[in-house]
């Protein structure tokens, strides 16, 4: 590495912006590259930091001593490209940030589904338990909170909690948490990762960097995860919704979450929350916890009082003996097939389906669609390729949109049906981000009169 300290950051995002307010703190010089030198992206900017398009970033490429790209961009990107044939490294923020790090208590939790759940309780559990000795856990990452802003408030006292997806590991290669998790991997991405194999292997690469010394926690009913956890360097936890583990790990005891750890078994109350993908993500929450100083009493108070996430299987309200939900965050097919197999229990499903296709086939859906769904509202980009896959299997009926879907329901459906916003498809095509359909969806719901 170059012994000067200008560093450039590839994309003025949240998680770009925070990194160079982190790298400044250190002593760093930093210029942010982004397609446009948007006004409103240099106020937000201190004085310190540059911001430059991306032509003259890839001008200056080789006077760098490394860079930091933001989650998502391509490759082929002309500043990534120009930065690797000058021999520039290019780092992920979650690397970078993370080499800032005061604390060595670092959970790191991925997978395919779930990991927003169980990053979340997990989070919850360590704040509890943390309070207890005058520290904090700061939940970060892919949630919505970059990780360098939590470096730069976290002391060697507190905790990271962080939810990372594959885009943040496939550019990290150095990663090392105290505590590693891969709850599931189900095809997803592979339009940016280019095959399935190298999206197992960005998944991967968080624990290949882990010691003797620390834990990975992993689903053991996950085939491609037993595989994989071959090349795991550090302890293994598993957790099974299927099977009995009989070393340290996690399972299923008479409708409670039995937790075996240093050779003592606790029996918990699992957490109120609809469908055995919870319980999976519950027991994985425990696990990285408990493997990260967490004591089992921390634990189930967590598990008392936790009510789900926003945007997954969320309900919304029941209009006319019609029940809403909220699962806008099913941006793939697994994670629609897990909301079919929460709700479903009779053929009363009304499936909104649709966005901007993500090239993963639609067939897991077809039994969960036969046996629950009454019919499929489509919207978005992806409507006609729906169209085509569901043809023949189900009632098809084309809305445009989320609020003509609603309107459809509303209007056609009977006493103790169910409404399922579940759309197996990125938001892009119409909303800025899933966040942003899920709440105007529950806007829509919440805004219609019920029938007198």
């Amino acid at each position: 590495m170059k012994t000067n300290k200008k560093v450039l950051i590839v994309g003025a995002g949240k998680s770009g912006i925070a990194c160079a307010k982190l790298l400044i703190r250190n002593g760093f010089e930093v210029l942010i590259s982004d397609r446009e030198k948007r006004e409103e992206t240099s106020q937000e900017l201190p004085s310190k930091i540059s911001l430059i398009n991306e032509g003259e970033a890839a001008q200056k490429a080789d006077i760098f001593s490394f860079a930091v790209k933001s989650p998502g961009i391509e490759e082929s990107n002309i500043v990534i490209s120009s930065l690797n044939k000058s021999g520039i490294p290019v780092k992920s923020e979650l690397e970078t940030a993370l080499s800032f790090s005061k604390t060595s208590k670092v959970i790191m939790i991925t997978g395919t589904n779930g990991k927003t759940t169980t990053a979340t309780l997990c989070g919850k559990i360590m704040n509890g338990f943390m309070k207890k000795k005058g520290a904090k856990a700061f939940v970060c990452g892919n949630i919505g909170y970059p990780v360098s802003l939590a470096v730069m408030k976290a002391t060697s006292k507190d905790a990271l909690v962080i939810e990372v997806s594959s885009y943040q590991l496939a550019d990290s290669y150095t990663v090392k948490p105290t505590v590693s998790s891969i709850l599931n991997i189900t095809p997803d991405h592979i339009e940016h990762h280019g095959s399935m194999k190298a999206y197992i292997s960005a998944k991967k690469s968080i624990f290949l960097s882990q010691s003797k010394k620390d834990f990975c926690v992993l689903n053991y009913e996950d085939k491609i995860l037993r595989k994989a956890s071959i090349s795991c360097p550090s302890k293994i936890l598993f957790f099974s919704s299927k099977s009995l583990i009989k070393k340290d790990g996690a399972f299923l005891e008479n409708g409670k979450i039995a937790i075996k750890f240093g050779g003592e078994k606790t029996l918990l109350n699992p957490p109120s929350i609809p469908g055995i993908h919870n319980m999976e993500n519950a027991m994985a929450s425990a696990l990285c916890s408990i493997a990260c100083g967490a004591d089992v009493k921390s634990v189930q108070e967590a598990f008392a009082s936790f009510k789900g996430i926003e945007h997954r299987i969320e309900f919304v309200r029941k209009i006319n003996g019609v029940s809403y939900y909220n699962d806008s965050k099913a941006t793939n097919v697994d994670s629609t097939v897990i909301a079919l197999k929460a709700l479903g229990k009779t053929k009363n499903i009304w499936l909104i389906l649709g966005g901007r296709d993500k090239k993963a086939p639609y067939n897991p859906l077809f039994p969960l669609v036969k046996k629950y769904v009454k019919k499929i509202l489509t919207v978005g980009e992806a409507a006609e390729i729906i169209e085509k896959a569901f043809m023949g299997k189900a009632e098809i009926i084309n809305c445009d949109n989320i609020f003509n879907a609603i309107d459809t329901v509303n209007k056609n459906a009977q006493f103790g049906d169910i409404a399922l916003l579940s759309p197996a498809c990125a938001s892009y095509d119409q909303f800025s981000n899933f966040e942003e359909r899920g709440k105007k969806f529950k806007n829509y719901v919440l805004s219609i009169e019920k029938n007198t």
